[in-house]
């Protein structure tokens, strides 16, 4: 049996994204598609162990030595964090998000494990300041996928707008990049993910939020959404696999396109390889919201998946306050 969980669009958001990045944490920043096709055949590819042999003598970056399988990475931590700041405060508030990212990811906080650049380098510029003197903008210059890992909750739970939002989006990400390309990319994402919970059918959400996705990244996603369906090494060929938005995005809107249940989306973008962590969050938001608009139970979010990660009762009870 085959058992999967029924939620509120949401609720499906919030929590799809939580687990695609947990789910996929076991073989993030593996490069070798034909080592995670090995490795797939062996053991699966999901909620895996994080091990180092899996690393050994390919292309890849092991940085989860310290984790355990149903643990997030980095990024599912910024989302698990604007879920839990919302929860707390019923609305954004920028010093007090500041003051919590600061106490999570900085010296002593709750936070242990690889911390990229533009994380880095915004706890150094906050860090030695008083949270009153803390800048709207704060982020670094880069465009990392870590500038969409805070979306999904954020707009899971925007009541305004999609004006209002879109001003948000940019609010919170400059918090952490100060780059053009990252706002580009998430207002793309957020607003394909904003008409899926308006009711929109994904694949037209994805063709109507091209406007936001800028100059650069626009033409790169709609060739993506134009391809025929690709597999996944040509994906990683034709886009890349590494941590920025502009490989990722157009790879994020392809499988979202073409890969209408959860389970499957996130499994082959683990096939695909590199920051599979990095583009879980808004695919599996995406995905996991069109599922649930479509009220399609088989194709919605594994309940085994459910309960292999290790913060869902707090993720769980956090949904329930919002």
């Amino acid at each position: 049996m085959d058992a999967h969980a029924r939620l509120e669009p949401r609720a499906a958001a919030i929590l799809g994204a939580l687990l695609a990045d947990a789910a996929s944490l076991g073989l993030h920043w593996l490069y070798d598609p034909e080592r995670i096709a090995q490795i797939e055949k062996n053991r699966g590819l999901v909620f895996l162990q994080p091990d180092a042999s899996d690393y050994a003598d390919t292309r890849g970056y092991f940085a989860h030595g310290a984790k355990t399988a149903g643990d997030a990475s980095a990024y599912g931590e910024i989302s698990w964090l604007m879920l839990r700041h919302l929860a707390q405060h019923q609305a954004f508030n920028r010093v007090q998000y500041q003051a919590e990212y600061c106490t999570h990811f900085g010296p002593g906080g709750a936070y242990i494990g690889y911390v990229d650049s533009p994380t880095r380098q915004t706890l150094h510029r906050l860090l030695t300041l008083k949270p009153e003197e803390f800048p709207e903008i704060s982020g670094a210059d880069d465009d990392q996928f870590s500038a969409l890992a805070a979306l999904p909750p954020l707009v899971a739970t925007h009541t305004g707008s999609q004006q209002s939002l879109a001003g948000k989006v940019e609010l919170v990400v400059r918090l952490t990049h100060d780059n053009d390309m990252a706002i580009a990319a998430a207002q793309y994402t957020s607003a394909v993910l904003w008409q899926v919970l308006d009711g929109d059918p994904v694949t037209q959400a994805l063709k109507d939020a091209l406007p936001h996705a800028g100059q650069t990244l626009a033409p790169l996603v709609e060739e993506a959404l134009n391809a025929a369906r690709l597999d996944s090494a040509v994906l990683a060929k034709r886009f890349g696999s590494a941590c920025h938005v502009p490989e990722g995005v157009p790879i994020i809107a392809h499988l979202a396109q073409h890969v209408s249940d959860y389970r499957s989306a996130i499994e082959e973008n683990i096939r695909i390889g590199g920051d599979s962590c990095g583009r879980s969050i808004m695919l599996g938001a995406i995905v996991a919201a069109s599922t649930a608009q479509r009220q399609e139970l088989s194709g919605g979010i594994p309940l085994v998946w459910m309960a292999r990660y290790r913060k869902l009762v707090a993720a769980a009870e956090a949904c329930a306050r919002l």
